[in-house]
């Protein structure tokens, strides 16, 4: 039988930086970028709001770029605080390295089943697919699928009745598929 569960963001995730005012390293970002226009440069920011203090911190998306550079349907998106380009663009690795940041999806994320169950005598091909790179360890999903524990999902690697092409141990945040035998 074959069954596909999906990981879908539910929210953006926590973008983590250490606060210059307070002790927090948590910021929310809203999905409210600024932009600023010094003659035919123009420089653009994504807005992210400390948990701590609430103070605001400005992430770089642009930087001293030409305005013929950039896409205009981009710079549309930002004047219209796109939250869909926010998501984009806190996931891109190139303003993560260019920020110094890491994004936090803790409670930002949920595992959509379809409602199938597992049947009880036959054995199961689960396809996983991710909707947005979010790091989540298989073991968990698993266990949140099936309703196992996590021990019984370790349980069953560990004996065999649980199997896949990609390590199950550790995190990932791309496409994969298990079988679970009877």
């Amino acid at each position: 039988m074959l069954i596909s569960w999906m990981v879908v963001p539910t929210c953006l995730p926590l973008v983590r930086r250490r606060c210059h005012a307070c002790e927090s390293e948590l910021f929310r970002a809203n999905g409210k970028f600024r932009v600023n226009a010094n003659h035919k440069l123009l420089d653009a920011w994504l807005l992210a709001l400390c948990e701590g203090c609430g103070d605001t911190t400005k992430l770089a998306i642009l930087d001293r770029a030409h305005v013929r550079s950039v896409r205009p349907d981009l710079l549309d998106r930002m004047h219209d605080n796109d939250p869909g380009l926010a998501a984009e663009l806190l996931q891109d690795p190139v303003v993560q390295r260019r920020n110094r940041i890491a994004l936090d999806w803790n409670g930002a994320w949920r595992l959509d089943t379809g409602g199938a169950e597992r049947p009880v005598d036959e054995a199961v091909d689960v396809e996983v697919r991710f909707a947005a790179r979010i790091p989540v360890r298989p073991v968990r999903l698993i266990a949140d699928g099936f309703g196992f524990s996590r021990a019984e999902v370790e349980r069953l690697v560990d004996e065999g009745s649980l199997v896949s092409a990609v390590r199950l141990s550790g995190k990932l945040s791309g496409d994969f598929a298990f079988l679970l035998k009877p």
